[in-house]
């Protein structure tokens, strides 16, 4: 198949996927395209808003519409690591011999809804880490992998809530986007309203599968970014660490921690997926620009200074963009 075709592909199939959870969840347009960037560059995303806003709802629709094996995990203060990961427990055949035998638990799945997560303690959200950075978990020093494609969607409500922890930095770095789910307009409250107090509409179907979304994955992976992009990307990552040299001079003022690899990492791997949504082979900056703030708000840690005057962290991405300069690149298409 041709470039071209491929690409008109996978914006044909992206659209028909949008399409489709759009019968079940009114507007979040941004939401979902950010979710749907998050799963296409092969990452985890972290839904951030109040109760009420249709996140559970729409992370089951993603995985009816992919045709996926689906895995709700409800974490509470109660939950153990190996309710999460599984664990390894005695069976007896018939000539009374025991034997180990691994039994897997809700994380062996495609899609993984890990709903309220910042309610489970840290000890409990730290199962995850090896599952999301290594996909696999290891149980009694014995390695289990986890069938591609894995995803973690996970939801949290705001840290200001009651019954809540703060997420580990460790964990917070491994998910690709933290996206956040703002309180419908009033329009699209009247189309919530009416869709779910009415006869309701057409649900929604599988129109991907598994094969699919890595052959859409693979391409995004083809997608070349030229040196001064990456050089700018660099640029946008050390300028959010305060201790560099580089660091813009909100961050030197409001942060802690800035940024590291993964930050830089998530940030081209979502701005290839945003060139070929738009149905270009090859990166441009204003996709870096676009990808900024879902890739690196959850990654930036407020000092006191920060947090004592109430500085959001897409702030200082903001500030952050307008200080690093844009170069020209050089860039070429997919197969030149």
């Amino acid at each position: 198949m041709s470039i071209e075709a491929r690409l008109e592909r996978f914006r044909a199939d992206l659209a028909l996927l949008e399409a489709e959870i759009r019968k079940a969840v009114v507007g979040q347009d941004r939401v979902v395209r950010e979710i749907l960037t998050t799963i296409l560059a092969g990452g985890h995303a972290l839904l951030e808003g109040a109760p009420g806003l249709g996140k559970t709802l729409l992370v089951r629709t993603v995985a009816r519409c992919l045709r996926l094996d689906f895995s709700r995990i409800q974490f509470t203060p109660d939950l153990m690591p190996a309710d999460i990961t599984g664990t390894n427990v005695i069976l007896e055949d018939v000539d009374g011999r025991k034997r180990f035998e691994f039994q897997p638990g809700p994380l062996f799945a495609h899609v993984v809804l890990a709903d309220e997560i910042n309610r489970a303690t840290p000890k409990t959200q730290s199962a995850l880490l090896e599952a999301m950075q290594e996909q696999g978990v290891t149980v009694a020093g014995i390695r289990h992998p986890l069938e591609a494609p894995f995803f973690v969607l996970a939801t949290q409500n705001p840290i200001e809530m009651e019954g809540t922890y703060p997420l580990p930095e460790a964990q917070l770095d491994r998910f690709l986007f933290k996206v956040l789910v703002d309180a419908p307009d009033e329009e699209t409250l009247v189309g919530i309203i009416e869709c779910t107090t009415g006869r309701g509409g057409d649900e929604p179907g599988p129109v991907l599968d598994a094969e699919a979304l890595l052959a859409m994955r693979a391409l995004v992976r083809e997608v070349p970014a030229a040196t001064p992009l990456l050089r700018h990307a660099a640029r946008i990552v050390r300028a959010t660490q305060p201790e560099s040299a580089d660091a813009a001079a909100a961050a030197r003022k409001y942060l802690r921690y800035g940024a590291g690899v993964r930050g830089g990492q998530s940030l081209v791997l979502a701005a290839k997926v945003g060139a070929l949504a738009d149905g270009r082979a090859n990166v441009a900056f204003e996709d870096l620009r676009a990808a900024a703030k879902p890739a690196l708000r959850h990654r930036l840690i407020l000092n006191f200074e920060g947090e004592a005057e109430g500085i959001a962290p897409d702030h200082i991405i903001e500030q952050v963009l307008d200080e690093v300069p844009e170069v020209p690149p050089q860039v070429t298409g997919i197969g030149d």
